[in-house]
C-alpha cells in the first residue's frame, strides 16, 4: 500500500511537472481563451436598449470572431485591436463594432471593392486595455500572424480611466501578462486542483474540443451599483489635473502600436475613441459611471471627477492621438464628427448600443474602402448599411 501510495504521489508529481512543460514550450500568449463561448441574459431592467442574449465566442485564434479561412487566398485579412469600446463586451458578436464592421465588408459590392472574394474581421479588443497594453499584446501576438491586410487600432478610453482611477498620478505602473491575456504560459501555477498546470491544460483542451457554453443570467447587474455610487458621490472634482504625463505616455506607447502594425499589415487605420460628450440631462447623467477615483467596478468609491473634466481630458487625448497618427502617416477615423451624444448610441459614457456600433462601423468601413483597389460605379456600403439599419 505505502509503495501504491508513493507511486501514486510520483505519477501525480510527474503530470503536473509535464503538463508545465508543455505549456511553457508552446508559450501561447491569448487575449482570449481560445473556444470561449459564453451566453449572456442580460438584465433588461437595467439595459432595455440592448439585446436580451449576447453571444461572446472565441475562435481557434483567440479572437472574438468566426473561424478565419483555411487559406488566405482571396481573404482580405482585418485584425481589430484595443479596449473595451470595439470589444463591446455588451453586445451580441454580430451587433459589436467588429461584428458590424465583418458585415459590411463581407458583401458582394464591398468585396469587388477590395478585390477580393471574402472578409475576415478578427477582433482582439479587451476591456481595460489601454496603450501600453496593447503594444505588449500586439509584441506577442504578431508574430504567429501572417502578413495582414488591415490593422485597426482603437484605444485611448482606458488610458484615461485608468489613471483617474489611481488618482492621476505623475507615472502609471505597467501592466503585466496575466493583465492583458486571458491565456498564457507564464502561470504562476500553485498545487490546488483549481489552479495547477494540468487543471489547466484539461481546461483549455475541454474549451477547444467540446466548446461549452457559459450561461451568465442578469448579466450587466452590476452597472445598477456603478451607476448609483456615481449618483450618491459625496465628492465632485470640477479642476482638472495636470494631464501631460498621462498624455505623453499615450502618446510614445501609441507610436510603438502604430510602428509594430505598419511592420506586419500593408495597412494600419487609427480609430479614435468616442464618447458621450455635452450637458447631460438628468436621465443622461443618471446613465453615467465613469470618473471614479478609485475602481468603481470592484470597490466601493464616493469621489468622482466631473463630467467636464473627464470629457476634457479625453479630448487632450484624442489631440495626441491624431497627432502620432500624422506624424507616422497612418489614417485616422474621427468617430465624434459620426457618432452623437445620445442614449440612442450610447449606454454609458464610451460604450456603444447596437445602432452606435453600426454608426462607427459604417464610417471605419467607409475609410477601409476608400483606397479600395476597384472603383464601383456605386457607394458599395450603401445596400449594407440599409441591411444593417434594418
Amino acid at each position: 500500500m505505502a509503495a501504491a501510495v508513493v507511486l501514486g504521489l510520483f505519477t501525480i508529481v510527474g503530470v503536473e511537472l509535464l503538463a508545465r512543460f508543455w505549456i511553457r514550450r508552446r508559450g501561447e500568449h491569448y487575449v482570449f481563451p481560445p473556444g470561449l463561448r459564453l451566453r449572456l441574459l442580460v438584465d433588461r431592467e437595467i439595459f432595455p436598449e440592448l439585446e436580451p442574449e449576447v453571444r461572446f465566442e472565441i475562435n481557434s485564434l483567440g479572437e472574438r470572431a468566426a473561424e478565419p479561412p483555411r487559406s488566405v487566398e482571396g481573404v482580405y485579412r482585418v485584425l481589430y485591436t484595443g479596449g473595451s469600446q470595439p470589444e463591446a463586451y455588451m453586445l451580441d458578436q454580430r451587433s459589436t463594432p467588429t461584428g458590424a464592421l465583418q458585415r459590411l465588408l463581407e458583401g458582394p459590392a464591398a468585396c469587388h471593392a477590395l478585390g477580393v472574394s471574402t472578409v475576415h474581421v478578427g477582433s482582439i479588443c479587451r476591456s481595460g486595455i489601454g496603450s501600453e497594453g496593447l503594444a505588449l499584446i500586439l509584441t506577442r501576438l504578431l508574430p504567429r500572424y501572417p502578413r495582414l491586410d488591415l490593422i485597426v487600432v482603437h484605444v485611448g478610453g482606458s488610458d484615461v480611466l485608468r489613471w483617474l482611477e489611481r488618482g492621476a498620478p505623475s507615472s502609471m505602473p505597467s501592466p503585466g501578462i496575466s493583465d492583458v491575456f486571458r491565456c498564457h504560459p507564464e502561470g504562476p501555477f500553485g498545487l490546488t486542483p483549481g489552479d495547477c498546470a494540468a487543471a489547466e491544460l484539461l481546461r483549455r483542451t475541454r474549451r477547444r474540443w467540446f466548446r461549452p457554453v457559459d450561461v451568465h443570467h442578469r448579466a450587466g447587474r452590476w452597472y445598477q451599483d456603478v451607476r448609483g455610487m456615481r449618483a450618491r458621490a459625496t465628492t465632485i472634482i470640477t479642476t482638472m489635473p495636470d494631464p501631460r504625463p498621462m498624455v505623453d505616455a499615450f502618446g510614445f506607447h501609441l507610436r510603438r502600436v502604430l510602428t509594430a502594425a505598419q511592420a506586419h499589415a500593408d495597412r494600419v487605420i487609427v480609430v479614435r475613441q468616442s464618447w458621450f460628450d455635452k450637458e447631460y440631462t438628468a436621465a443622461e447623467a443618471a446613465h453615467m459611471w465613469h470618473g471614479a477615483v478609485g475602481e468603481a467596478w470592484r470597490e466601493t468609491v464616493t469621489t468622482y471627477y466631473s463630467f467636464d473634466v473627464v470629457s476634457g481630458v479625453m479630448a487632450l487625448l484624442d489631440e495626441r492621438a491624431a497627432a502620432v497618427a500624422d506624424e507616422l502617416h497612418v489614417e485616422h477615423v474621427d468617430l465624434m464628427t459620426v457618432v452623437g451624444g445620445s442614449l440612442a448610441y450610447y449606454y454609458d459614457w464610451t460604450h456603444f448600443t447596437p445602432a452606435g456600433a453600426r454608426t462607427a462601423a459604417a464610417a471605419i468601413a467607409r475609410t477601409i474602402l476608400s483606397g479600395r483597389r476597384a472603383a464601383p460605379s456605386s457607394d458599395p456600403l450603401r445596400p449594407c448599411v440599409d441591411l444593417l439599419a434594418s
